[in-house]
């Protein structure tokens, strides 16, 4: 279809109706050229598409597979199997006549307490773009879009639609974009949706410095961006910023005010055309794209959802080998959540489930245990009839398996959680367990990290996150070691809430939030801080045991326009088969040249490997200027420090297997610019500048010529402005002093 054409052949308030919706999903159809609507529909975990009566009044969603949610899919740290559920989406689009699905969600986990965390991969930009990549890739191999969303800084739900984050451009570029930036350059995802937020003062859906200087011209994105349902202020300023869709429909009031805008000169018609031109593009892209009589297996793609949470889920804790369980023991299940278990988060990603399966259900397949709810889930009350009857039953097993959590009330899009709490109720019965039960194991089903308050009385700890509507049986499967569990956090789980880099400025004062720990979120800032955690990032047990071996690197110095190839060789020592992450962490080593505050280390490269018993396999990586690089708001741009750089390969981000240390220049250095406001310290770096202060020392402090005195007036100086010396030495000159600043420069 040509395009140019097309909208040629329309008129401006024809054009201006393609800019929003028809109605919550469908793009605006121009029927006189018999031009279609292009469908959207919610994700990213399932699909959840609208169904309307003969009338149009809606009546609920399709019936699709719930998978687990990014936030437990993310601890597999597996590009591949986030790709596979991304095929099997696209797949279920395809059957529905979905042309995009709205996801990959990628914003950064920068407090616990967001309530739409479950939805959102890492608290790492680096892990959430590689994974969301995956995902995209995955989606669109079926001809389906995606939305990668929320485009940028949506951090909290509280007062999400008016808030505006202020972030600093360092902190902005390295943490908030950064996963953004990869998932558009290696995804390649049809569109991109703003978020509802303001970013230092302006909001996403007319930020032009966002949606068209950055994303299109610095990434080289070239679909369509859509606006988050209702994300739309001022519609004219979005079509200059390069908003291309508002979603949902504005009942053409909008529409309006773009044709207003138009007559009014305050927009240009060729404006229009450039985001109506994108908007015609996804429509005839997507039909192009479309597969016929399509159909999947839903037992299928449940069975696929019972693999993928299997292998998200993270042991936490396995104290006397309590896991995996004997199956010829007598073991209670003990948790409203055995039968039926929390597996989604609510809001916009709530799926219709064509079934779940507890684990209650699912330990059928292997042995017959006992039963009791122990807690309601309504209210945060003790049942004490059920909480008696809980207690017996632990009592009269060989182990204990609490199935426990947050229910749907404590966490969704829309609100934020007030406390990293769980229910009392559910503390209390775990409790009162571990008083007659030695052999406890808690199965925890939350979208966010919980304050544990019991970990040091139970022997197991298994984090399933919300796994999907196959959860129950892949708890089973992991619990009676059917499969190995191999997941790894994506998050870190603090010791309390007010531990939380951002405990003090989340979620800010009215309509403004501060990111005032800037670069330090997550296990940047715990490690930085050398503070204690419940447990760190990347963290996850196995059934086996794993060594690492033979870490090298390719080269020992390099520029930054080079890239540095890193292997190591990891051996399974157990006695069963298992995957494990190899964790990739780069950091600036201190150094006298090095002036960026930079975290301890940085996760730069994962590889998931499955090994037998006494194989082993050599895992490479590849390390480009990227790997070392910060953002430098002078420049601006990413810029490498020269000096040392320590590459680690971890099991976390708190235990490392192995160390080396590369030496990185950057190929096109930072010439320091020196003026009078420059401090002596500053000039004294520069060797020209540095001779012609030493000669002036004699003259500065006469008397004081020996080596020890001239190092002492050195180090007073040092913090010294150029221009102070005036003041204290009246046999220098300001014009002296300005010949030194400008041989320096030179």
């Amino acid at each position: 279809m040509d395009i140019k054409t097309l909208l040629s052949q329309l008129t401006l308030e024809e054009k201006a109706s393609l800019c929003s919706g028809i109605d919550s999903w469908r793009t605006e159809p121009i029927p006189r050229l018999s031009i279609p609507s292009a469908v959207l529909s919610d994700g990213p975990h399932g699909l959840r598409k609208e169904i309307s009566d003969e009338n149009g009044q809606k009546t609920g969603t399709v019936e699709s597979v719930c998978f687990p949610t990014g936030g437990a899919v993310a601890c597999s740290f597996d590009r591949s199997l986030i790709r596979r559920m991304g095929e099997a989406l696209g797949e279920e689009c395809q059957a529905e006549n979905v042309h995009v699905i709205l996801g990959p969600a990628v914003n950064i986990k920068r407090s616990p307490l967001c309530g739409r965390n479950f939805e959102y991969l890492s608290e790492d930009p680096y892990l959430a773009g590689e994974m969301a990549a995956s995902y995209i890739q995955g989606v669109e191999s079926q001809g389906v879009g995606t939305s990668l969303k929320h485009f940028a800084a949506n951090n909290q739900e509280n007062r999400r639609m008016t808030v505006s984050a202020e972030i600093d451009e360092r902190t902005l570029r390295e943490i908030y974009l950064a996963g953004f930036e990869t998932a558009v350059k290696k995804g390649k995802p049809t569109t991109v949706m703003c978020s509802y937020n303001k970013i230092n003062g302006v909001y996403s859906s007319e930020n032009k410095r966002l949606l068209t200087d950055i994303l299109r011209k610095e990434w080289g994105f070239d679909g369509l961006v859509m606006s988050d349902w209702g994300a739309v202020n001022r519609r004219p300023d979005g079509v200059l910023a390069g908003l291309d869709l508002e979603m949902p429909s504005s009942h053409g009031e909008n529409d309006a005010e773009i044709v207003k805008a138009v007559k009014e000169g305050r927009i240009r018609e060729e404006d229009v055309d450039i985001v109506a031109g994108r908007v015609l593009k996804l429509v005839y892209d997507s039909l192009a794209k479309e597969k016929k009589n399509v159909s999947y297996s839903k037992e299928e793609h449940h069975t696929l959802a019972r693999k993928i949470a299997s292998e998200s889920m993270v042991l936490l804790k396995n104290e006397n080998e309590i896991l995996p369980l004997d199956a010829s023991k007598k073991i209670a299940f003990i948790g409203k959540f055995a039968e039926v278990p929390r597996y989604q988060g609510g809001g916009s990603s709530h799926i219709n489930s064509y079934k779940l399966t507890g684990a209650l259900e699912a330990v059928k397949e292997i042995c017959s245990v006992s039963y009791a709810q122990g807690y309601i889930l309504e209210e945060d009350r003790t049942e004490e009839t059920l909480l008696k009857e809980a207690v017996e039953a632990a009592k009269a097993a060989d182990v204990a398996v609490i199935f426990a959590g947050l229910p749907d009330a404590f966490e969704s899009e829309g609100y934020d959680r007030p406390h990293m709490k769980m229910p009392e109720c559910q503390n209390r019965l775990i409790e009162a367990v571990c008083e007659v039960q030695k052999h406890v194991v808690v199965v925890l089903h939350n979208g966010a990290p919980v304050e544990i308050p019991w970990a040091g009385k139970v022997d197991g700890i298994l984090e399933s996150y919300l796994g999907g509507q196959a959860v129950g049986g892949a708890q089973v499967d992991v619990l009676f070691g059917n499969v190995n569990p191999s997941g790894k956090l994506a998050e870190t789980i603090p010791l309390k809430l007010s531990d939380n880099p951002s405990y003090l400025n989340f979620p800010g004062e009215k309509d403004r939030v501060e990111y005032r720990e800037g670069i330090f979120v997550g296990y940047r800032y715990y490690d930085k801080k050398e503070m204690g955690v419940l447990y760190p990032f990347g963290y996850g047990l196995s059934y086996t045991t794993f060594s690492y071996s033979g870490l090298k690197a390719d080269k020992t110095e390099i520029n930054d326009t080079d890239t540095l190839q890193v292997s190591v060789t990891v051996k399974n020592t157990g006695d069963r088969a298992g995957k494990e992450v190899i964790q990739l962490y780069v950091g600036s080593l201190p150094g006298p040249e090095k002036a960026a505050i930079r975290p301890v280390r940085e996760l730069k490269g994962f590889e998931k490997v499955e090994l037998q018993p006494g194989e082993s396999k050599e895992v490479s990586f590849t390390l480009d200027k990227r790997s070392f690089a910060f953002y430098n708001s002078e420049i601006p741009g990413w810029y490498v420090e020269d000096g040392e750089y320590e590459i680690s390969i971890g099991k976390s981000s708190r235990e490392l297997a192995g160390s080396l240390t590369v030496t990185v220049h950057p190929a096109s250095p930072i010439r320091p610019h020196y003026t009078m406001e420059s401090t002596v310290g500053d000039l004294l770096k520069n060797e020209k500048a540095k001779a012609r202060f030493k000669a002036y020392m004699a003259k500065m402090f006469p008397g004081q010529d020996t080596d020890e005195e001239l190092l002492m007036m050195e180090a007073v100086m040092d913090q010294v402005p150029v221009h102070s010396i005036c003041s204290f030495h009246p046999n220098v000159t300001l014009r002296e002093l300005q010949e030194i600043v400008d041989e320096a420069n030179r």
